[in-house]
């Protein structure tokens, strides 16, 4: 066990946290990586409020270590996920996409305990004054909807970390124990994973995608689409008629359009390979199998322990 001052905070045994993946991150892979001693999120962000009050019900029914929500703010029907949340005493929230100011409020009245996922010192500045208890700075390597800046993990740790007096949580290319012990150099409390569990049997998303994150290699993602919302994308026949309408001098409603609706639903959860969206980070040139979510939870600390042990940096 390794105490800091986000183990404390969430109530958990590592300072591991599992990524709330849409379409990827359901009952299963969180209850999994709660049950291996880190702290699993259920990705709201791709659920109906029925479906999200079943996963929250399922997880609680799995295990009885803590658990959270990750909540998009910009999510339609926020208002009842909040309702649904509140009512089934969810401990903890992981909120990402928009202001936390209003929301961090109503949470912290019932207890609960915010954590803000944040891309750049402005914005975490932003969230420690909302009243988070925490934040998530996300580099540029991250999968999924990211940052403008482009800001890597290796400068946006610093420099979070030196401006804020609340703990930091880093995300964006954290694969294994030497990743998380670079993080905790430069200043991280806690990691945060994401694509490394999207290669779970407990992840929701497909098994083509699961199959075609394996078989990704260097330089095979790319940050794009930063007119609508920035997302790191696998390449595939979508990714390249994104890159053809760059070419062509697409405007802002033409990627819109070609962007449409559903389009990571149909490629992450449906596995359509061709036409659907694939998000995920850099660190997926790296993953070459499936593993259980509670083994990679294991592994990552184990191998960070015996980093640390020989860097002579910690004691545990």
């Amino acid at each position: 066990m390794m105490t800091t001052r986000i183990t404390e905070l969430l109530g958990i045994q590592y300072p591991i946290i599992q990524g709330g993946m849409i379409w990827c991150s359901g009952w299963k892979l969180a209850s999994a990586v709660s049950e291996a001693g880190g702290l699993g999120l259920i990705g709201s962000g791709s659920m109906y409020p029925d479906v999200l009050e079943e996963h929250i019900v399922q997880c609680k029914a799995a295990t009885n270590k803590p658990f959270g929500v990750n909540l998009p703010l910009l999510y339609p029907q926020i208002a009842d996920h909040i309702d649904i949340i509140l009512r089934h005493q969810v401990p903890i929230v992981f909120t990402s996409a928009g202001n936390p100011k209003t929301y961090a409020s109503i949470f912290r009245e019932h207890g609960v305990k915010v954590v803000h996922v944040v891309s750049s010192t402005k914005f975490a500045l932003k969230a420690q004054e909302a009243g988070c208890s925490a934040v998530v700075a996300e580099g540029f390597e991250a999968g999924g909807h990211n940052g403008r800046e482009e800001t890597t993990t290796m400068c946006l740790i610093p420099a979070v970390s030196r401006a804020l007096d609340i703990p930091v949580i880093a995300a964006g290319g954290i694969y294994d124990g030497r990743s998380m012990a670079a993080a905790f150099a430069l200043g991280a409390e806690g990691v945060q994973m994401g694509s490394r569990f999207i290669a779970t049997p407990e992840a929701s998303a497909h098994e083509a995608f699961k199959e075609a994150v394996l078989r990704a290699g260097e330089g095979d993602t790319l940050l794009t689409l930063k007119e609508l919302t920035p997302v790191r994308l696998l390449r595939n026949p979508f990714f390249s008629a994104v890159m053809e309408a760059y070419a062509s001098g697409a405007d802002k409603d033409t990627l819109a359009e070609l962007l449409g609706r559903g389009r990571a639903k149909k490629g992450m959860f449906l596995g359509d390979l061709a036409e659907g969206e694939l998000e995920v980070g850099q660190i997926s040139a790296m993953m070459d199998k499936i593993q259980p979510a509670g083994e990679i939870v294991h592994e990552v600390m184990e191998e960070f322990v015996r980093i640390c042990e020989r860097l002579g940096k910690i004691s545990h």
